[in-house]
């Protein structure tokens, strides 16, 4: 008779502490790592590992699946890519508490900061809750293929709390910031891993209205630290511009210092106004002074992907361009072959809207295109504009020609954050920081334009064993990173290391030949809205509380994924 539901047998474990890896199995018995080692049992199922790595399962600290989770099961594109855990409710936005008469207000939000579209959020919604609790239990009473962590957005807060008023960024009285605070503690109770907030001026509804927690005063964002503070536990995940970078980091130190609670500041080279490396020294700083602080980093440029079958394209705004835009690809494909319409694309203006994408794209000299698999430390060389002086071409015009090959599925990636140089050594930089934690991935959001919730494949595949242009890191520091160090960053202490005693979420990779493809759109959201879907070879098999959810990149029947309270 089987002493164990499961035993991975025979790989290379490298547990999530950052030691090196060590050859051994692992027995697992009611969703629990028992053993680590020679085991004699046998399991009910028992999976091969010879040859290859086996990780604790990854855990993605910055996920946007707020909206995806009342309707799917199967939070897509991340558990493609061998997370076991996501926490949403990033950047300030979400969809509770809410009251019935703003249900649009947080709609056009989410679609304005997080680039999903309003026809899907509109039909895919139940608004069967209010407040936050009401909210959790929904979710508690379903079923997922990864564990969900929910974080109490500050926007929808505000808005709950003093109404249109909240949304036109006015200031608090002391009566709503107490209010405010009530519920932060009420939410975490409730089960919310903490509190996220936006000081971000991109940070836009659909309609181009500011995020309503942009001006929020350090009075109000005190009444959020200590509602986490009345609740004894969660953290702080806070996005900033941060252009007065000395006050309003003595904002962000006071909330911690008062609430004693972590915080982590989203870290990028082109994000921060006021430079990454004065942003990370301040980070330092507060360590030393005994606050926890964290930088939240990317492994990879931070960009948008372009092309016929995406949300944007580089002639997106332009005249011409907008008259066909909304043709099936095939009929725009044959417009833009027409001497006249692309004579007029490329004489055409972008839209006042579009100027700072204009301006990161510099000419061709930020865009490639993406190929299969996507290369996302491209050289100079080959760029759009070193492509076109090489055929003697404006850059414009070979781009547009470009465009329209391959039955236009050629998709052009531009970095906008993390890519200055021409080459990831700030990212490498930040990844090994002990002051940092991975994130910014998105996943659920940006479905039309951005992919990053292949991130934590990158950090393996790129950083680990492929890098040319560059040092790369050792595998047992990029596994502590993306386990042990992002579940620690919001407080969940029974997953993130092979051990026994922990959650079986558990990883087994041949790691020689993990890969992913190319970003492409498919048709599964409600209201039959598209989304980039990127998959992966490699995860031979992914394990969620002791069950199998997918077997060589295909999902099992297995749904043991909970929310995390």
């Amino acid at each position: 008779m089987a002493e164990f539901d499961l035993v991975v047998r025979g790989g290379e474990v490298i547990d999530g502490s950052g030691a090196d890896g060590r050859a051994a199995d692992v027995a697992v018995l009611g969703g629990t790592i028992v053993e680590v080692g020679k085991v004699a049992g046998k399991g009910k199922q028992e999976i091969a590992a010879d040859g290859a790595i086996v990780t604790p399962g990854f855990v993605d600290i910055h996920t946007h699946y707020d909206g995806q989770v009342t309707w799917a099961n199967r939070l897509h594109p991340s558990s493609h890519h061998g997370v076991t855990t996501v926490v949403m409710g990033n950047c300030g936005v979400g969809f509770a508490p809410v009251r019935p008469d703003d249900h649009d207000m947080l709609i056009e939000l989410m679609e304005g900061v997080e680039d999903i579209p309003g026809a899907i959020l509109h039909e895919g919604l139940s608004w069967d809750w209010e407040t936050f609790p009401e909210y959790m239990g929904v979710l508690a009473r379903r079923r997922f293929d990864v564990d969900v962590g929910a974080q109490i957005p500050h926007a929808a807060l505000r808005v709950y709390v003093m109404g249109q008023r909240g949304a036109d960024r006015e200031p608090a009285t002391p009566n709503e910031i107490a209010e405010m605070r009530r519920i932060v503690a009420e939410g975490v109770n409730a089960g919310a891993l903490g509190v996220s907030t936006s000081r971000f001026l991109n940070h836009r509804s659909s309609k181009g209205e500011h995020t309503p927690s942009l001006t929020a005063g350090y009075d109000e964002l005190l009444g959020l630290a200590h509602g986490l503070k009345d609740a004894g536990r969660g953290v702080f995940e806070m996005v900033s511009e941060l252009e007065d970078l000395d006050e309003e980091f003595s904002f962000f130190r006071g909330m911690v210092s008062e609430s004693g609670r972590p915080m982590s500041v989203s870290l990028a080279q082109g994000l921060n106004a006021c430079g990454w490396r004065a942003v990370l020294c301040k980070i330092e700083q507060a360590n030393a002074d005994g606050l926890v602080m964290r930088g939240q980093v990317a492994p990879r440029p931070i960009g948008v992907l372009m092309g016929l079958t995406t949300t944007i394209c580089p002639f997106s705004t332009r005249k011409a361009y907008k008259e066909i835009a909304a043709l099936p690809v095939a009929q725009r494909i044959e417009a833009m072959g027409d001497p006249a319409r692309r004579a007029a694309i490329l004489a055409g203006e972008p839209s006042p809207g579009f100027a700072v994408m204009q301006q990161k794209m510099d000419g061709g000299r930020k865009v490639w295109l993406l190929g299969d698999p996507p290369d996302y430390e491209p050289a100079p060389e080959s760029s759009m504009a070193a492509g076109a002086a090489a055929a003697g071409q404006d850059a414009w015009s070979y781009i547009y020609d470009r465009l329209i090959e391959n039955g236009g599925r050629n998709i052009f990636y531009s970095p906008f954050a993390n890519y200055e140089d021409n080459n990831l050594d700030c990212c490498r930089e930040m990844i090994l920081h002990e002051n940092t934690v991975m994130g910014l991935g998105d996943g659920g959001a940006h479905v039309g334009t951005i992919c990053d919730a292949s991130f934590i494949t990158t950090l393996f595949t790129h950083w680990g064993r492929d890098r040319d242009r560059g040092e790369r890191i050792d595998l047992p520091t990029l596994v502590r990173n993306q386990t042990h160090d992002t579940a620690r960053a919001v407080d969940l202490y029974d997953r993130g290391v092979v051990a026994p005693g922990m959650k079986a979420d558990l990883n087994v990779i041949d790691f020689d030949n993990l890969n992913m493809s190319a970003p492409e759109m498919v048709r599964d959201l409600p209201a039959g809205g598209w989304r980039f879907e990127q998959r992966t070879s490699g995860y031979l098999a992914t394990v969620v509380s002791g069950e199998v959810t997918y077997c060589n990149g295909e999902a099992t029947e297995a749904l043991p994924g909970r929310l995390i309270r």
